[in-house]
C-alpha cells in the first residue's frame, strides 16, 4: 500500500512537459475534459459515471454499447504527446470478445489522413490492433499470427498498456506482461505482422478514446479506472488522482 501511494503522488508530481494526464474519476465525470465521441452517428450507446464499481476509490466510467457501427460511443482526451505516447488503463469487460470484431480504444490518426483512426479491440476472441485506412490487422489473422496474442479476460480489472513510438514502434502489455502478437518494432521483421508491416505509415493520433465500437452485432459493457497518458511508461503500480 506504501509503494502505490508512493508511486501515484511520484506520478502527480511528473512535469508537464512530459505530457502527462492522469484520471482515476474520483472527483466524478469532467465531461469538459473528458468528453464523449461518437464519429459520423451515435444510436444506443451510452457513457456514465459509475460508483458500483471501480479499480481503486469508489468511481469508474463505464460504457454501455451497442450493436453496429453507430451503436459505438466513447469518451476521451486531446491531450496527447507530440512524441511517444504511452497510455495505461484498468478496464474490465462484462463479455468476452468473439470471432467479430470491435474495439474498445480508438484514437484519430493524422498519419492516416482525415478522418482516420487506430483502432485497438478485438478479432477471432483475441486482441488486436487496426488501422482504419488500409484495414491491416496486429498480429495478422492467420493461425500463427492468433496464437501470439491473447483473449481479454471478462470480469476482473486488467491493466492494459500500449507504446506508440515515433519510429512507428507498437508495444503492448496486459497486467504487466508483453503481449508479442501486439508488438511491431520498426526495423525489426515481424512473421506475423505482414499487413501491418507491409505500410510505412507510423502513427500521429491527436486522441485517445476509450469505449466501445463494433462492425457487426455485438454488445458489451465495458468500465475504465486510472487512466494515464504520457510521453514515459507509467506501470501497472500507480493509481491516479
Amino acid at each position: 500500500m506504501f509503494h502505490q501511494a508512493a508511486a501515484a503522488f511520484a506520478l502527480a508530481l511528473l512535469p508537464f512537459s512530459l505530457g502527462q494526464v492522469s484520471e482515476g474519476f474520483e472527483k466524478g465525470w469532467d465531461t469538459a475534459a473528458w468528453p464523449t465521441y461518437a464519429a459520423d452517428c451515435s444510436q444506443g450507446g451510452k457513457v456514465t459515471l459509475d460508483s458500483s464499481t471501480a479499480y481503486s476509490g469508489k468511481n469508474s466510467i463505464r460504457v454501455d454499447g451497442a450493436g453496429g457501427y453507430c451503436g459505438h460511443i466513447f469518451f476521451g482526451t486531446t491531450k496527447v504527446p507530440s512524441g511517444d505516447v504511452y497510455v495505461r488503463a484498468y478496464i474490465k469487460a462484462s463479455k468476452a470478445l468473439t470471432d467479430s470484431h470491435v474495439s474498445f480504444i480508438t484514437m484519430p490518426d493524422s498519419a492516416q489522413g482525415s478522418k482516420k483512426h487506430l483502432r485497438i479491440g478485438g478479432q477471432s476472441k483475441i486482441l488486436m490492433y487496426n488501422r482504419e485506412s488500409d484495414d491491416a490487422t496486429l498480429p495478422d489473422l492467420s493461425p500463427q499470427g492468433i496464437a501470439t496474442s491473447t483473449a481479454l479476460p471478462t470480469g476482473k480489472w486488467q491493466c492494459f498498456e500500449y507504446h506508440l513510438g515515433t519510429d512507428g514502434t507498437v508495444e503492448t502489455w496486459l497486467n504487466g506482461n508483453v503481449v508479442a502478437g501486439l508488438t511491431a518494432k520498426a526495423g525489426v521483421a515481424n512473421a506475423n505482422a505482414a499487413q501491418w508491416q507491409r505500410s510505412s505509415i507510423k502513427p500521429k493520433i491527436t486522441a485517445v478514446y476509450f469505449g466501445w465500437e463494433s462492425y457487426g452485432g455485438d454488445t458489451n459493457t465495458f468500465w475504465y479506472d486510472d487512466i494515464a497518458v504520457s510521453s514515459a511508461r507509467v506501470g501497472c503500480n500507480v493509481t491516479s488522482s
